[in-house]
């Protein structure tokens, strides 16, 4: 079956090779498996990834889909995740990819904010709000857009968590604070929205400089089974690989899980080499200093020391 984006399942189910590599990135095409005839399987060229030979230096779009609770092994080659194990042979990979924080929330702000403010729960914003700055004031302070869009959330900007909606998985709504990007509250009201609105964000063909996204609970694999999380990325991920602003080449996709260690994960861009799978060591922290490298922000807190996926993934 030839999905959206060039992904052909059928021949690409079976599973990079396990294990942590050294502790430096290869650029190496995965072998196929499966009992599909090999004339069946696309060359690596045909994409999602290894179609634009040279990374640009700033790029216009960077999307981030969290996903949660699971490690390298049990995603990345589980029969239970044929479409991630596909898109990340036919892209690219970390297999030691560190949490920074347990449990979740943690891992959310350190990616936002490079701290994980010295929280070490899931606490609504009730009991957590941080004037300090992060990733989205700091996209709007460069005169960029960003926007989240939450499965499950009631209303834009949800402050309590409720049936399959967490608000420990949205980080957008645990700042208050205001800067040059203008007032966290208010721009969460405005760009902190539910999954419903980004179907129409796709039909415009037109991403935001900065998209997160977050799936609900069952769906990011937190409450439901690898293979539900697997549907709804096979449903959601192609529709973005097709848009203008990902074949342009300026657009890059992190798919993430928050923890444990080592967290699965999946780097989707035009330019990354097709089949890395790295050993390289990074974190939470690493996948901030790679947005704010792509769209020319300052490195915020533990960002600045960590070390950068550009380099890793030709992006």
């Amino acid at each position: 079956m030839l999905l959206a984006g060039g992904l052909l399942l059928a021949a690409c189910s079976s599973a990079p090779t396990t294990g942590r590599a050294t502790p430096r990135s290869t650029a190496t095409t995965s072998t196929t498996t499966s009992s599909a005839p090999a004339s069946t399987t696309p060359p690596a060229s045909a994409g999602p990834c290894g179609t634009v030979g040279t990374p640009p230096v700033r790029y216009r779009h960077v999307v981030w889909i969290w996903m949660e609770n699971h490690t390298w092994n049990s995603v990345v080659g589980s029969a239970s995740a044929p479409y991630l194990t596909a898109l990340a042979r036919r892209c690219g990979t970390d297999t030691n990819w560190s949490a920074v924080g347990s449990p979740s929330l943690p891992n959310y702000l350190g990616a936002t904010s490079g701290s994980t403010q010295g929280v070490g729960d899931d606490a609504d914003p009730a009991a957590h709000t941080f004037a300090v700055d992060n990733l989205f004031r700091q996209v709007r302070a460069a005169g960029g857009t960003e926007r989240s869009f939450v499965e499950s959330m009631p209303a834009p900007c949800e402050l309590v968590s409720q049936g399959q909606y967490a608000a420990k998985h949205n980080p957008a709504v645990y700042y208050v604070g205001s800067g040059a990007g203008g007032s966290d509250r208010g721009a969460c009201q405005r760009d902190d929205l539910p999954f419903t609105a980004f179907p129409a964000v796709l039909a415009d063909g037109a991403l935001p400089t900065f998209t997160s996204i977050t799936p609900n609970i069952c769906n990011e694999m937190h409450d439901c089974p690898v293979a539900v999380g697997d549907r709804w990325l096979a449903t959601w991920v192609p529709r973005i690989l097709v848009t203008s602003s990902y074949r342009s080449g300026a657009t890059a996709l992190f798919i993430v899980w928050d923890e444990p260690t080592p967290l699965a994960n999946v780097v989707v861009a035009p330019s990354v080499r097709p089949g890395t799978q790295s050993g390289t060591a990074v974190t939470q922290y690493s996948l901030l200093r790679t947005t704010e490298e792509m769209l020319g922000l300052p490195l915020l807190g533990r960002a600045a020391t960590a070390t950068s996926l550009r380099a890793v993934f030709g992006i």
